[in-house]
């Protein structure tokens, strides 16, 4: 938690109600915003981070691919906090249920489904924070979660080749957006984790095989696999003023994935 780096500020978390994102809203939460938005696909799940945030927070129910759920969130923000500063989307997830995987192996519905879910989701939240912010003449800051695997496959355990598509293009389009809109005060940078334990990446951090080959892929502290409080404090400072010279960057949060080889056990 970077203390007071979101005083007066308000943001909105899509997809938030979990893993990555309710780690990051804690954050943010604790680093003195006015107020969070936050939104998550399942009523269960958002009604129970509802209870763990608190008061400061709200959390509401819909789906990051349609157009309106940004706006609704947004909305919210402004109607009961007066402002939104900021936006971190966090909403996406494998494809693998849909048909993603090897080129050879992709269904045409799991190309589809696996862009909806991690690109088109994106542009549409990004749409939306950037017109408010065009609306009401103000500054303001996007964090997109990409990825490692965008920029730095590891093809023996992680082949989704749809899922790297789609964060290799929130790369570009959030580059592309960065450039645009500079001269406007709007900020809009990328988050990139490598293997972080969530409800997403169980099939692989329940795997002893890759969790060995985590050992030298992502070599720092010990050899593990991440946890969602590793990427808070990154998101909380490209989310704040503290970041206001910043835009267009991809940091990776990855454990040293994207500068390790990593080591296949032998038979």
């Amino acid at each position: 938690m970077i203390a007071g780096a979101l005083v007066d500020q308000v943001v909105v978390v899509v997809g938030g109600t979990s893993g990555i994102g309710l780690a990051a809203t804690r954050a943010i939460r604790d680093s003195g915003a006015l107020g969070v938005v936050v939104t998550g696909h399942d009523t269960a799940t958002t009604q129970q981070a509802q209870s763990v945030l608190g008061a400061g927070c709200l959390c509401i129910t819909g789906d990051a691919r349609e157009p309106t759920h940004a706006h609704a969130a947004l909305r919210l923000a402004l109607e009961a906090f007066g402002r939104f500063d900021a936006l971190f989307h966090v909403a996406g997830g494998s494809g693998r249920s849909f048909g993603d995987g090897p080129l050879h192996e992709i269904t045409d519905p799991g190309i589809s489904a696996t862009l909806a879910l991690n690109l088109e989701s994106v542009i549409l939240s990004n749409r939306a924070a950037v017109r408010s912010f065009l609306d009401r003449k103000v500054a303001g800051a996007i964090v997109n979660l990409g990825s490692v695997l965008a920029e730095s496959p590891a093809p023996k355990y992680f082949a989704t080749h749809v899922y790297a598509a789609a964060k290799a293009g929130l790369i570009g389009f959030s580059k592309s957006i960065a450039a645009y809109y500079a001269p406007f005060g709007i900020r809009c940078n990328v988050l990139a984790p490598a293997l972080v334990e969530t409800l997403m990446s169980r099939r692989a951090t329940e795997n002893a095989e890759i969790r060995q080959y985590i050992r030298t892929k992502q070599p720092l502290d010990g050899g593990r696999i991440g946890q969602p409080e590793d990427l808070a404090d990154a998101a909380v400072f490209l989310l704040s003023p503290l970041a206001k010279f910043i835009t267009g960057q991809v940091l990776a949060v990855d454990g040293g994935w994207s500068v390790s080889e990593g080591q296949y056990p032998t038979a």
